[in-house]
């Protein structure tokens, strides 16, 4: 029963992130072993987005390393559970609380030891912008501490590259792509420990900065994001992108481009606001206001998308349906649902 209430939740949001996006485009799932201990190190942009994306898309079943300060209230520990995530102390939870990672270190150990995955953000924290920010060393404890407690199995590390059009607004289109596993056992030596995080930290770093758009240089972001945005690149392909980013001058600033819309585009704008009008001023009067950083903006908009419309259509549905009949309720219905799912994919 609990295996079939998980499947039926993750099939849920699966179906709600393919109709927010449109369209996910997923490459390199063959690179993830099958039925081997792997770790999955992604970029982090989108706070839960970001989650949800690649447990739903990566063909296991992971676990979750999550931020510990979210696990403080007992009801939403057990919901945390059984989603499989596992709280992670940080130096900003205090130092006292740090002791508590070395359990953690070990229930992971276990988790390698019986062929299971484990998603973690190498970056230990989310941000917004375009680039691949440094790496904490946690993610190399929890592998090294494996290796010494398993050293007959092969632990795999898979980068993985998130990349989204537009990140914080709507519609939005998004790519993953996993990179080939590394074997992690033979990267470490007992005997050179800092060596050891270093090679491993460098190798990802690398990797991850080829599987997302990375603007290296912080100082002259906003003048190479602009730039990038000018020419219109293609951000879900972070390959050509990244070659367009050696190709143009960092110090040149440029200004916002907008777009112009035309005649079906505005109508198509006009419709998809008449139909949905309810929602929407509940979105941008109620809901949106309360995000309170733009790395959630993508999470509570789909949130709030994924609980509102069922409820949505279920009252449009009854409202026709006492007016007219049930059949053209239901007529109603699939058209605003196509319609809707058509705006998302076109736009």
């Amino acid at each position: 029963m609990k295996n079939i209430g998980y499947r039926l939740l993750k099939k849920w949001i699966k179906t709600g992130l393919y109709f927010y996006y449109g369209k996910i485009q997923v490459s390199g799932l063959e690179n993830v072993p099958k039925d081997k201990p792997v770790l999955f190190l992604p970029n982090h942009q989108s706070a839960l987005l970001d989650v949800l994306l690649i447990g739903v898309n990566c063909n296991r079943k992971p676990f979750f390393l999550t931020r510990s300060d979210v696990f403080t209230k007992p009801t939403l520990k057990k919901f945390f559970a059984y989603l499989r995530m596992i709280p992670i102390y940080r130096i900003r939870d205090g130092r006292e609380a740090l002791k508590n990672n070395q359990a953690v270190f070990d229930q992971c150990a276990e988790i390698f030891g019986n062929g299971h995955a484990i998603l973690m953000f190498p970056e230990a924290n989310h941000n917004i912008k375009r680039r691949v920010r440094p790496l904490s060393k946690g993610f190399t404890r929890i592998l090294f501490n494996a290796v010494e407690r398993l050293p007959d199995t092969e632990i795999h590390i898979v980068p993985v590259g998130l990349n989204y059009k537009s990140n914080s607004g709507f519609p939005d289109r998004m790519a993953i792509y996993f990179d080939k596993s590394i074997v992690v056992n033979t990267m470490y030596d007992v005997n050179d420990v800092q060596g050891s995080v270093n090679r491993v930290k460098g190798m990802v770093s690398d990797r991850l900065k080829t599987l997302t758009t990375h603007i290296a240089d912080e100082k002259q972001y906003d003048n190479i994001s602009g730039q990038l945005n000018a020419l219109d690149v293609d951000f879900l392909n972070p390959f050509e992108t990244n070659k367009v980013i050696e190709s143009i001058d960092p110090s040149k600033s440029v200004n916002p481009v907008k777009k112009k819309k035309g005649f079906f585009g505005i109508l198509g704008n006009a419709v998809f606001t008449l139909l949905n009008f309810p929602l929407l001023i509940l979105w941008r009067k109620w809901a949106r206001p309360k995000v309170w950083e733009p790395e959630f903006m993508g999470t509570l908009r789909f949130g709030f998308a994924l609980l509102a419309y069922p409820v949505y259509y279920a009252l449009l549905f009854t409202v026709i349906a006492l007016f007219w009949n049930g059949i053209v309720g239901l007529g109603a219905i699939v058209f605003l649902f196509l319609y809707n799912w058509l705006y998302v994919r076109t736009k």
